[in-house]
């Protein structure tokens, strides 16, 4: 039996709602770039590849860019929206169907994170490189500190979560 529409529809919203709360509740400011560091990625890499990656592209895309109008950086807000979103999808492309098969964090898992967020790191970088003139080099080494510390965060929460079935 497939899920209810009311159901997608919920979960969507929820999931969105987590990685704005996620992104906005425990922010780490970088001088060099006024941007920050933050835990949004974590949640955007659980809701991937527990949901997949239509899952992940809206909840990482709309999610992400709502925590930047929300949290004062508005001007963000259409970058992140194609990064985070693109980040959401390409980890669910990659490591959804591996979760599912397996309910368990296995290297392809990881590895789908690392992927997802090295793609966050380069489109940042292109985005202050081409769209907002920011020193974007300065950006780089906050970003790759969020994508490693998001994944090794999101997979113990991947593990807890293994046996929920959100959809079934």
């Amino acid at each position: 039996m497939s899920p209810s529409p009311l159901r997608i529809l919920t979960l969507s919203g929820l999931l969105t709602a987590m990685v704005t709360v996620a992104t906005l509740a425990i922010r780490f400011p970088v001088a060099a770039t006024q941007g920050y560091i933050n835990f949004g990625d974590t949640l955007i890499f659980v809701t991937a590849l527990l949901m997949g990656p239509r899952f992940g592209l809206l909840a990482g895309g709309v999610g992400s860019a709502l925590a930047d109008t929300l949290g004062g950086y508005a001007q963000w807000a259409p970058a992140t929206l194609v990064i985070k979103g693109l980040e959401g999808y390409i980890v669910g492309a990659i490591g959804y169907r591996v979760f599912q098969a397996r309910r368990r964090v296995t290297p392809t898992v990881v590895g789908a994170a690392l992927v997802g967020g090295l793609w966050m790191v380069t489109g940042y970088f292109l985005a202050g490189q081409l769209f907002y003139r920011v020193a974007a080099v300065a950006e780089v080494p906050g970003n790759i500190l969020q994508a490693v510390v998001s994944a090794a965060v999101a997979m113990p929460l991947l593990h807890a979560l293994r046996r929920v079935k959100l959809l079934g």
